[in-house]
């Protein structure tokens, strides 16, 4: 298995610009992050330290979200709110931007909290943001949350994420498997494994409950991986968990 950090829940001890030499420090040669900027479309000198940051650390961004919000404060997503529509559509290109720059392949675009999200806003602006990653060579993922942390959050299911990408119709629109919030929503996640992991544009992961690392809940992560390496999939399977103190990655030598 390939992993990547997600600096943006890991190593938050630090400033961003010091993660990635961290996350090299530690043994990783790949990160993914949220939107690390205030805004859609940050100063000049933000991007270039970051790329520089990544650069410097010798590490690859293997995972970048499409601005979401307010994260912090409850938002998950733009695409299909029609108030904040051109927010994202304004960013789209500042983050194939960066990716490109970067050598990220895979952009997350989440969909947005309800009540009020528009499935065919959702539809269009995932077309313009697959079509601007396709310039790259880079995957838009569609991910779905679960609804215990996100109640506001539409797509809760696999299912539901798998119908939307279905019509979008794009080549390079694929699943984010995050196989934490699933697992929450009752999901078989290792039959979702067998069934569909060709669908899967990435994988995140994070044990349940209490969203943290690999064998501090009740998911069978060695059968996981071994699922996944069974299916095929040769991506990252990005660190999306919660951790305080030393031990962050002692599962990894378990």
């Amino acid at each position: 298995m390939k992993f990547s950090v997600n600096l943006s829940i890991l190593f938050t001890d630090l400033p961003l610009l010091e993660r990635p030499a961290a996350a090299a420090k530690a043994g990783f040669d790949a990160v993914e992050m949220w939107w690390p900027f205030d805004g859609p479309d940050p100063a000049g000198a933000a991007p270039a330290a970051l790329w520089q940051a990544v650069e410097d650390a010798g590490v690859r961004l293997a995972g970048l979200n499409f601005d979401a919000g307010d994260m912090a404060a409850g938002d998950r997503g733009l695409l299909a709110r029609p108030g904040d529509s051109a927010r994202f559509l304004a960013n789209v290109d500042v983050t194939v931007r960066l990716a490109g720059e970067l050598g990220c392949g895979v952009l997350n675009a989440l969909y947005g909290n309800g009540p009020g999200t528009d499935r065919d806003l959702a539809v269009a602006n995932l077309r313009r943001a697959a079509d601007a990653a396709a310039e790259i060579g880079a995957t838009v993922v569609v991910e779905a949350l679960n609804s215990h942390e996100n109640p506001k959050y539409p797509i809760t299911s696999s299912q539901a994420a798998f119908e939307l990408i279905d019509e979008v119709d794009r080549d390079n629109v694929a699943f984010l498997a995050d196989l934490y919030h699933l697992h929450r929503m009752g999901e078989d996640v290792l039959a979702l494994i067998d069934g569909h992991a060709e669908r899967f544009g990435h994988v995140q992961i994070a044990d349940d409950p209490g969203r943290g690392a690999p064998g501090s809940g009740d998911m069978p992560y060695q059968e996981i991986f071994a699922r996944l390496e069974a299916a095929g999939y040769r991506g990252h399977v990005g660190l999306e968990y919660r951790h305080e103190g030393p031990g962050a990655f002692d599962w990894r030598r378990a």
